[in-house]
């Protein structure tokens, strides 16, 4: 079977579709991967995929750089005939899926998180949804990755016949050991992987490592992540004082967050919306309690006063109230914490669940 798989994001990719993109060339499917160029494209061929690169805005709606898009995705159908295509993201699962469908190619549409565009509401939230609509309507299957995603789709009409739930995008947990707690002889180490942008939380966790490393010197802030070109300019003044002051050791974009994550005591992950937390799923799999949002896409990931802490996101105060909490506990409670988080990775996330889950839907199209 020829497979062409469509994303917005060469790293994406890379991190948590890997596993299952192996899988589909170990299974002899002949696969074609569309992605906007930039520095990750060598990643992928360097694992010996073959990758187009295709340009592709990831932000704002540009009606004549969309169409351009939708008309890419038609000429790729001419010209590597898929067998079946597999979309990811908002504009592949739109435009490639339309694609596909005048085509009448079998497509599969993975909704990885509904995204401010969506959860923001206002004109270009309802034209969304209305594309969305058209686009999922003859999909073979619409993954979501929580529950909440789903039923917010469903309720405007999008794949209400043809929706099924993916634990995320799962984690590997061969690649993910277990990590030995670190010993906190030389203080407590509180980590937060994610793109710097609002909605991802930063501002609350720039203020909160603030306040807190104020009053405990011996807790120190370490952040991972790339900023959104659009929003540096509000963050990265933040951020270049916190670590002026001492009170932040900021890593910028890492491929082997693992490293980082083995050497702290704490993920904080204080996002507002989500499909399903990779940071959280990789945080619990190494063996480290988490703070999160009290949001589906990171709930799902944390059991409440075993594995971790929940807040209401986009609140400094509750941030730094489970701060509080969680710093209180004894060091032999906080590693018991990252125990149940990697028992709960287990059971629940394991990676294969969503090979298993694409090969049954390739096999139907057999």
């Amino acid at each position: 079977m020829r497979i062409l798989v469509l994303s917005n994001y060469a790293n994406g990719l890379f991190l948590f579709r890997k596993e299952l993109i192996q899988a589909f060339i170990d299974d002899g499917h002949d696969v074609y991967i569309s992605v906007p160029p930039d520095e990750n494209c060598d990643k992928l061929r360097n694992l010996g995929w073959n990758v187009i690169e295709t340009s592709l805005d990831r932000h704002g709606m540009n009606p004549v750089r969309d169409f351009k898009l939708f008309r890419t995705y038609l000429g790729f159908i001419k010209s590597y005939k898929p067998n079946v295509i597999l979309t990811y993201t908002i504009k592949p699962n739109i435009y490639g899926a339309m694609a596909a469908r005048i085509r009448r190619i079998p497509y599969i549409c993975n909704v990885t998180g509904l995204g401010k565009a969506i959860e923001n509401g206002g004109l270009v939230s309802r034209v969304l949804v209305s594309m969305y609509r058209i686009s999922t309507k003859k999909a073979k299957k619409v993954f979501f990755q929580n529950e909440r995603n789903k039923k917010v789709c469903q309720d405007r009409g999008i794949a209400r016949n043809n929706a099924d739930l993916l634990p995320g995008s799962g984690v590997n947990l061969l690649q993910h050991p277990f990590r030995e707690y670190p010993s906190e002889g030389d203080g407590i180490r509180v980590l937060a992987v994610l793109r710097i942008m609002r909605d991802k939380g930063i501002e609350e966790y720039l203020k909160a490592a603030k306040e807190i490393s104020l009053k405990h010197p011996d807790v120190h802030f370490e952040l991972v992540g790339e900023y959104e070109e659009d929003e540096r300019q509000k963050y990265e003044p933040m951020i270049t004082g916190l670590v002026k002051e001492g009170l932040l050791k900021y890593y910028g974009h890492i491929d082997n967050v693992e490293e980082v994550m083995t050497k702290c005591h704490i993920v904080v992950h204080p996002s507002y919306h989500e499909g399903l937390s990779n940071v959280l799923l990789e945080a619990a799999a190494c063996g480290r309690p988490v703070l999160a949002s009290d949001i589906n896409g990171c709930k799902e990931a944390v059991l409440e006063g075993e594995s971790g802490f929940l807040f209401a996101p986009q609140s400094v105060d509750l941030l730094v109230k489970e701060l509080e909490h969680i710093l209180s506990l004894t060091t032999n409670e906080r590693k018991e914490m990252g125990k149940a988080a990697r028992s709960h990775v287990e059971q629940h996330f394991d990676r294969n669940i969503i090979i298993d889950k694409y090969r049954h839907e390739l096999i139907s199209l057999t």
